[in-house]
């Protein structure tokens, strides 16, 4: 699947070789990437899109962006900034745009500890982000599975959540600070290390979540945790969903607020997993519909310090609640991890959800969020209308449960991308008609984009398009996405 974004316009203006020569000089020949070379670039992580890009740019500094980004402007050339490129709603197409690669500034440029902060390059993998606060005694509490090649400038302008969003938030709640180059190439320093300023329009806030629409995110200032000093985990069958959310409200009132994932994985999901791992244990002997991961974690140190028999007393306040709740029979089952390999191994569960999903093809892939209380309601409502819409049709569900945040995949019966839709606009009616969102944290990028069409407020479409027209008249960042016609 392609999409086109601008050829005619860069031939019109200036031809294509004299570009990619204006664009080697901006920031060296070697930086500037055609042919071959740029295949890397020219296909989404899902494998459902694939393009040919005009060429790759690969800028060392925000001076390089900015150099790039007046070319572009100059020259009304289309610009598609990609990070790690491991998005879900084919948000870096960019059949014969420029890709702009931020690959190469990925310096974590200052670890503050006293301000708990860090300063980085947009183009830093998250994994190397958590080594470098860990190796401070800190943590940046956002994590999902693609944190081994997702960058900083990618999850930013998704406004990523994961799976520890039910404590710290989204990635708009992480982030302090932004330096953005703009359409035409001026570079915007909102590089704030403030928790408090109300000097005018929240600008950072606009560049969160507008998918490179905008403008480039090339670096940012991110806030930092102390690291936990005892973590529990475990793996507990309930007998329904709301019996799940009755242990999510007990665990935190126990906690005072200590859970970090309160994860759904049904038992499809967990059968899935077992045919795609085939080496793994199962999570339980017995196979329940209800199993849900729940982990909290602590650095007080009336939770960690253990006792003289080696008990640490958050892991045995969890063990204790379970046992409780076992013993009323609104737990089924339950397993505490009593080391670390045992909390890799339910972490491995979940972190599997992408290559699950991605196992078959094709696939309806909704992201969807409800309020807490109302995911129950929506997979009722959804496994009755998906019956009768496609009853062969099998769904896989897993949920980020404690925000309200469902993966409703579907590997449909038919590949007719007519049949396809009508799934999909299944989804929307349930989940807006429970006062939901279509789009929780994956973003619009183009899959998303006929569901912007339906279901987004009128007006606030229209307010939208009004910021882009400011910001980038020419139409040339990453062009096509999010907005709908």
């Amino acid at each position: 699947m392609g999409i086109a974004l601008g050829v005619a316009d860069v031939q019109g203006s200036r031809r294509v070789s004299d570009i990619i020569a204006a664009l080697r000089g901006a920031v060296g020949a070697a930086a500037v990437l055609t042919g071959a070379d740029a295949a890397p670039w020219s296909r989404d992580w899902t494998g459902a899109y694939t393009w040919a890009p005009l060429c790759v740019v690969r800028p060392a500094t925000t001076a390089e962006v900015s150099a790039v980004m007046r070319l572009a402007h100059e020259n009304r050339v289309p610009v598609v900034p990609v990070s790690g490129n491991t998005g879900l709603a084919g948000g870096t197409v960019g059949d014969g745009a420029v890709m702009l690669s931020l690959d190469r500034m990925n310096r974590v440029q200052d670890i503050r500890t006293a301000a708990r902060i860090a300063v980085v390059e947009a183009g830093v993998i998250l994994s190397a982000l958590h080594d470098a606060a860990l190796a401070q005694g800190l943590v940046f509490p956002l994590t999902f599975g693609a944190r081994g090649s997702c960058m900083v400038g990618g999850f930013v302008s998704t406004n990523a959540g994961g799976s520890n969003v039910l404590r710290y938030g989204n990635t708009r709640d992480l982030v302090l600070g932004l330096e953005v180059v703009m359409a035409d190439g001026e570079v915007m320093n909102l590089m704030s290390e403030l928790h408090k300023d109300n000097s005018g329009l929240n600008l950072k806030h606009l560049m969160i979540g507008a998918e490179g629409t905008l403008g480039v995110i090339t670096r940012a200032v991110l806030k930092l945790v102390p690291k936990p000093t005892a973590t529990a985990t475990a793996m507990v069958a309930l007998p329904s969903l709301d019996a799940a959310l009755a242990l999510l409200h007990r665990v935190q009132e126990a906690t005072g607020g200590a859970v970090e994932a309160f994860e759904y994985m049904p038992r499809r999901y967990l059968q899935e997993y077992a045919r795609r791992y085939p080496q793994a244990r199962p999570p339980f002997a017995t196979e329940y519909l209800h199993c849900v991961m729940v982990e909290i974690a602590s650095s007080a140190p009336r939770d960690v310090t253990a006792s003289t028999d080696g008990t640490v007393p958050l892991t045995a306040l969890l063990e204790t609640l379970l046992a409780d709740m076992l013993e009323q029979g609104s737990v089924l089952d339950a397993v505490v991890a009593q080391n670390e390999a045992q909390r890799s191994e339910i972490w491995a569960r979940r972190e599997a959800a992408g290559p699950l999903s991605l196992s078959h093809s094709p696939m309806v892939n909704n992201d969807v969020a409800v309020p807490l209380d109302k995911v129950a309601v929506f997979l009722a409502r959804m496994d009755a209308r998906l019956a009768t819409l496609d009853p062969a049709a099998v769904p896989l569900v897993v949920s980020h449960l404690g925000d309200g945040n469902v993966h409703y995949t579907v590997w449909p019966g038919s590949p007719d991308p007519a049949h396809c839709d009508a799934i999909m606009q299944a989804v929307e009616d349930e989940v807006l008609a429970l006062g939901g969102s279509f789009s929780a944290e994956h973003g619009i990028g183009l899959a998303k984009r006929p569901s912007m069409a339906r279901r987004k407020d009128r007006v606030a479409v229209a307010a939208m398009k009004s910021i882009k027209a400011a910001l980038d008249p020419r139409g040339i960042l990453n062009p096509g996405k999010v907005f709908p016609d």
